[in-house]
């Protein structure tokens, strides 16, 4: 039985690929039924010697801006973690205790490629920003007997000169040691793997996993209440939006944040998604293709399918495959994002004509009505992950659904452990 519904759901890819020309993109967003290149045809190469407009304005190599993207999301999360740690370090200190004794640190394997000024951080919680800058203008720190500055990254296996320090007194109070352990508590719930490297954990849907205007509670804030003795934070390795549920990949050591990170740009981590959407697509297995750009609206920003060549535009490439219907209205999708980009599944279906129930941003069918019972939430959730491990073997953790789409699954009788289509989609665009 399991053979025969393999064979029915083996993945029978069909294209809609947007990433052309505006004069030959397909009207409505439906499937164009011929194949056609991702990087659609693009004007034609000028003349030999003649400058080309064209040449400034086309799309960089889409890992390229996978790895930009990413990148940028990287030095954002250290920037933050720089400025929050330098802050809560900074104060004057008073009737500090005496200086430590002078010691030589090796800097271990997670610690490779760590900046000198953090590496001082991890060690010492107590010992202040200014008081880092200090040592180290000075010449006073020392890695293999020569002078660094604050921003060198070191490698494993160097030496590291520590001068004497005047360390901060630990900084506590009852009300900020409460508040911690519920948050650990809290993190402690929604665990759904852990060990020394890595955190995976169940987001709630609702719950932000980062900071913004007008946002206080979130993942990466929480994440401060799991410092180790040494002070290190757990880092985020990616994101999902506030209201998408399911699988949210935590490193907890340097060394595994960056290597996580390396497999995402690599893109050897799979990752898939189930949505509820409107209607059901045809075919039922398929790939949508297109370039996506920001645009800043009066109140919100969205995702929108650009032209090929428009300028800041990314590539994105999405898998999907029907799992169940209920009478032609509704469709369970499991979806395989193969690029990253933001919005990128809830633009890509809501572009194809059948935008995910409950999304507050894409969802634009004029005179639908939500079926009775099904709560107006967004119906997505980061289903599964699958990425090797930062030391050895693969993780591969499966989040239960959320409350409200365990309501609207058991209402249109949905059964969860059905075999998922999307096994069979390619893992490359």
């Amino acid at each position: 039985m399991a053979d025969e519904r393999r064979d029915e759901g083996r993945f029978a890819e069909r294209r809609f690929d947007d990433a052309r020309s505006p004069g030959e993109r397909p009207r409505g967003g439906r499937a164009s039924p011929e194949r056609r290149d991702d990087r659609g045809e693009g004007p034609q190469r000028p003349a030999r010697g003649r400058p080309s407009a064209a040449r400034d304005t086309a799309p960089r190599p889409r890992r390229a801006q996978d790895n930009d993207e990413r990148d940028r999301f990287e030095r954002d999360t250290v920037d933050r973690d720089e400025a929050s740690d330098a802050a809560a370090e900074a104060e004057v200190e008073t009737n500090a205790p005496p200086p430590t004794a002078v010691q030589t640190l090796v800097v271990t394997a997670d610690e490779s490629g760590m900046r000198v000024d953090r590496f001082f951080e991890a060690h010492f919680p107590g010992l202040s920003f200014s008081h880092i800058q200090r040592i180290v203008r000075k010449g006073e720190v020392r890695v293999n007997g020569k002078r660094v500055d604050t921003k060198d990254r070191l490698e494993e296996g160097q030496s590291v000169r520590v001068p004497p320090l005047r360390l901060d007194a630990p900084k506590s109070s009852g009300a900020s040691s409460e508040a911690d352990e519920k948050t650990r508590a809290f993190l402690k719930s929604i665990t759904l793997y852990e060990d020394a490297d890595v955190l995976v954990l169940n987001k709630p849907m609702g719950l932000a996993v980062q900071g913004g205007s007008g946002t206080t509670r979130h993942v990466d804030g929480m994440l401060d209440a799991l410092r180790d003795a040494k002070g290190q934070r757990p880092r985020l390795v990616h994101r999902l939006d506030k209201d998408t549920a399911g699988c949210l990949l935590i490193a907890k050591t340097r060394f595994a944040a960056s290597t996580l990170a390396g497999s995402f740009r690599s893109r050897s981590a799979r990752k898939v998604y189930w949505a509820l959407a409107a209607g059901v697509p045809k075919p039922r297995q398929g790939r949508i293709s297109t370039f996506l750009i920001k645009e800043e609206r009066e109140d919100e920003s969205v995702m929108r399918i650009a032209r090929h060549g428009e300028e800041g535009a990314s590539h994105a490439v999405t898998y999907y495959a029907v799992v169940e219907t209920a009478a032609q209205r509704l469709a369970w999708l499991s979806l395989k994002p193969v690029t990253g980009r933001t919005h990128q599944l809830r633009a890509h279906l809501a572009h194809i004509g059948h935008p995910i129930v409950g999304d507050p941003k894409y969802f634009s069918i004029e005179n639908w009505e939500l079926p009775g019972g099904i709560q107006n939430r967004l119906h997505l959730m980061a289903r599964r992950l699958v990425i090797p491990h930062p030391r050895q073997g693969v993780i591969d953790v499966t989040a239960p659904l959320p409350p409200h789409m365990v309501q609207s699954f058991n209402l249109l009788g949905f059964d969860a452990t059905r075999y998922d289509p999307i096994e069979d989609a390619p893992d490359e665009d």
